[in-house]
């Protein structure tokens, strides 16, 4: 018989208490859950910031946080060189011929590699941007006002050219893997960064690395741009009585691709042995 209109609803029945007992051990394994899913997850954050802030603030101070990172990468490489000695200590009590011949071919190669310190008369080439007045006046492209990678690639392969010895650039050795990028507002060399202004060191014949700089067609345009007040981008050229050029004490370690083999082909049955 249907129910007649307006009559409320029976309630429903009360859970037994085996059912209540039932949701309540439902309820405590699912809280079981998660608190474990938290905690793994406190795990994970924890050995991925290694102690730092996994979700920094914004740096608004470029060049405090560039610092910041060339000291720290300074730390790092004193590190380096202080395992390196202790390997090179521990290479010399080792009393082998064949780690002695290896030792004598490593020697020959080291001051042309640039890991041996050089000294001498040579030149000093420093760039800058423009001033920050000559910068907030500026109504055009300001590529023009600032130093990039190029203009100081420019000065190290003029150097190179007049037959520069060593060449340093804002105190580090330059040798055949140093890579000059820029970051932002500074450039990074061989994985450190660096502010403006860029000061980079020559050892060599005074004449021969002037010469090149002064008939590098590149520096050329960049001198021009110096002396014109729109752009005034830095430039100044210095020349020493002596230079010291320290060794690189970079990393050593070289990452290179391997070409895959491709399978030999079966020899003809002609060249099978019988």
């Amino acid at each position: 018989m249907d129910d007649q209109p307006g009559t409320p609803p029976e309630p429903a029945p009360e859970p037994t208490p085996e059912e209540s007992r039932s949701r309540w051990t439902g309820w405590r394994v699912a809280t079981l859950v998660v608190a474990l899913l938290c905690g793994g997850l406190f795990v994970v954050s924890a050995q991925s910031s290694q102690g730092t802030d996994l979700r920094p603030g914004r740096y608004d101070n470029l060049a405090g946080l560039t610092d910041s990172e060339a000291d720290r990468a300074a730390g790092l490489q004193e590190r380096v060189a202080e395992l390196t000695r202790e390997v090179r200590d521990l290479t010399d009590q080792v009393d082998d011929n064949t780690v002695r011949r290896y030792r004598q071919q490593v020697a020959k190669l080291e001051d042309a590699a640039g890991m041996t310190p050089r000294e001498g008369p040579g030149v000093v080439v420093t760039l800058s941007d423009a001033p920050e007045e000559v910068i907030d006046a500026a109504t055009g492209d300001k590529n023009l006002l600032i130093v990039h990678q190029q203009d100081i690639q420019a000065v190290v392969n003029a150097m190179w050219k007049g037959g520069a010895a060593a060449v340093v650039i804002q105190g580090q050795r330059v040798v055949s893997t140093t890579g000059i990028k820029c970051e932002g507002n500074s450039v990074m060399l061989q994985g450190v960064p660096y502010p403006q202004p860029y000061v980079i060191e020559a050892v060599g014949d005074v004449g021969d690395l002037t010469g090149a700089i002064y008939e590098d067609d590149y520096l050329q345009v960049y001198r021009d741009q110096s002396d014109d007040p729109a752009i005034a981008v830095g430039w100044d050229l210095d020349l020493k009585d002596s230079i010291t050029a320290p060794a690189y004490d970079g990393l050593l370690d070289l990452t290179y691709a391997t070409p895959i083999a491709t399978p030999t082909q079966a020899p003809d049955s002609a060249d099978r042995p019988n």
